[in-house]
């Protein structure tokens, strides 16, 4: 995800430019010089390439994760609790929407990314597992990606690796992202929890857990992929063995004459 922030919106919009600018020049170096070697295959070469780039960085983010949670006092925490803030006094808005001008509603806004310090081994360990849970769903894409682009470039399209791969990637899709759900909220509510004793208002009296469909839907979506290259396997498997008794009757035929 590219993200930036600024005070103004042209500054936000050229550093995310910037950043598309970097990608296309990977990809344009990597379309210069397949055209050179003559290749046919320079949109599997730019999948391949961009899903290495991404595995790569996703990789290092993880060693980054780990260093932290056993190096820093602090923890990050992104999840869903039952930690409602009510909005500042000062900020203008209406208590009931019923304003004569156009006017905020007033409301309030769960407590779901906030940073604990001084946070227990175990407590960033829990949050580093939720962080490395949504990582690794947000690198499956580019896991699969590389797989399949891997041995259609090795001539093997239609092949069990890639469809265990997809099967593969469909359980780790729906694992990964049942875990990074569930995680980010149990962790999120834990730490509340290290911070404020069961006396205060602000500790949550339970955990807030919400799990989404999307790890079900991109699960099921894999599989169904992977069905589709099973069937591919068995027709590619099927026209080999025509070729090959083809062949053992057309030379049985040049015995015969």
């Amino acid at each position: 995800m590219l993200s930036f922030g600024s005070d103004e919106v042209w500054p936000s919009l050229l550093n995310i430019g910037i950043a598309l600018a970097v990608i296309t020049v990977i990809l344009g170096v990597v379309v210069w010089r397949g055209r050179r070697r003559g290749s046919r295959t320079i949109a599997l070469d730019a999948a391949l390439t961009l899903s290495g780039w991404w595995i790569l960085l996703s990789a290092v983010g993880a060693v980054i994760t780990i260093f932290k949670a056993f190096t820093v006092p602090w923890a990050e925490f992104d999840g869903q609790t039952h930690v409602y803030l009510d909005w500042p006094t000062g900020l203008a808005c209406s208590e009931f929407g019923d304003s004569a001008t156009t006017m905020l509603t007033c409301g309030s806004e769960q407590l779901s990314e906030f940073t604990v310090g001084q946070a227990s081994l175990g407590l960033r360990l829990l949050a580093a597992s939720a962080q490395l849970s949504s990582l690794a769903l947000a690198t499956m894409p580019a896991v699969i990606v590389a797989v399949i682009c891997f041995q259609t470039l090795r001539g093997r399209a239609f092949s069990r690796s890639v469809t265990r791969g997809l099967t593969g990637g469909a359980i780790a899709v729906l694992v990964f992202g049942v875990a990074a759900d569930l995680l980010s909220g149990i962790a999120a509510t834990a730490g509340l929890r290290e911070v404020f004793s069961p006396d205060s208002e602000w500790y949550p009296s339970f955990y807030q857990l919400t799990v989404t469909p999307l790890p079900f839907v991109g699960a099921l979506g894999l599989l169904a992929l992977a069905a589709v290259f099973r069937q591919g396997t068995r027709l590619e498997q099927e026209r080999a063995q025509l070729q090959q008794e083809k062949a053992v009757l057309e030379k049985d035929t040049e015995g015969l004459v």
